[in-house]
């Protein structure tokens, strides 16, 4: 799956399933999607800023401004409630938003978040990045996805609810492989930010695990 910044819990319910979380940082980024910013309450988006990259630039050689600490700061002061907030995690994952910015390569920024949110939930997978696994370039589409399976060991492959209309499980049959869907989250943590900053990490832990139910 595609590195986002802090998405909502359905997301995490990936890493409850998987033993293996392969972070999908050799596609293309996609400058309209989830990968640098996160959806608020209010509609809005805390947007990380990035540096100018062609349209074709892979997720994996993306990079922050250089000035991306004092922008982003200024994003989150006209949030106040972020720095407000009094949750049993909220030190620490203001400490997350508080990290070095400036240059940065985008995709180490997001794996450490990642990292660093799982461990605080207590999700089990390893994570591993596409682009450690030097994947033919040719490969597009599923066939890019059974590869990155096949590079580490899989058997079975699962996607979020929307990778429906994207993949074919006659074909991951054929390759030897099992694929699976996450069923649409009905959970009750639809903001990961404001959540993480207010309630008790294992409350957003539980709704994960009770949410987390495969579909073939």
């Amino acid at each position: 799956m595609q590195p986002y910044l802090l998405p909502y819990a359905g997301y995490w319910r990936l890493l409850q399933a998987a033993d293996v979380f392969v972070v999908f940082d050799c596609v293309q980024f996609l400058r309209r999607g989830r990968i640098h910013r996160c959806e608020l309450p209010d509609g809005s988006w805390l947007t990380l800023p990035l540096a100018p990259a062609p349209q074709e630039t892979p997720i994996s050689a993306m990079r922050l401004a250089a000035d991306a600490r004092a922008r982003f700061d200024e994003r989150l002061r006209a949030q106040p409630w972020i720095a407000a907030a009094q949750g049993p995690a909220a030190e620490r994952v203001r400490g997350w938003l508080a990290a070095p910015l400036d240059g940065r390569p985008l995709a180490d920024l997001l794996l450490e978040t990642l990292h660093d949110t799982a461990a605080l939930l207590g999700l089990p997978a390893r994570i591993e990045r596409s682009s450690a696994f030097g994947l033919d370039p040719a490969l597009r589409g599923e066939q890019r996805v059974i590869a990155a399976v096949r590079a580490v060991g899989g058997a079975h492959y699962v996607n979020s609810p929307g990778g429906r209309a994207l993949y074919d499980a006659g074909r991951f049959a054929e390759a030897g492989l099992r694929l699976s869907f996450l069923a649409p989250y009905e959970g009750a943590f639809r903001y990961l930010l404001p959540a993480l900053l207010r309630d008790e990490p294992e409350l957003i832990a539980q709704d994960i695990r009770r949410t987390t139910l495969l579909l073939d």
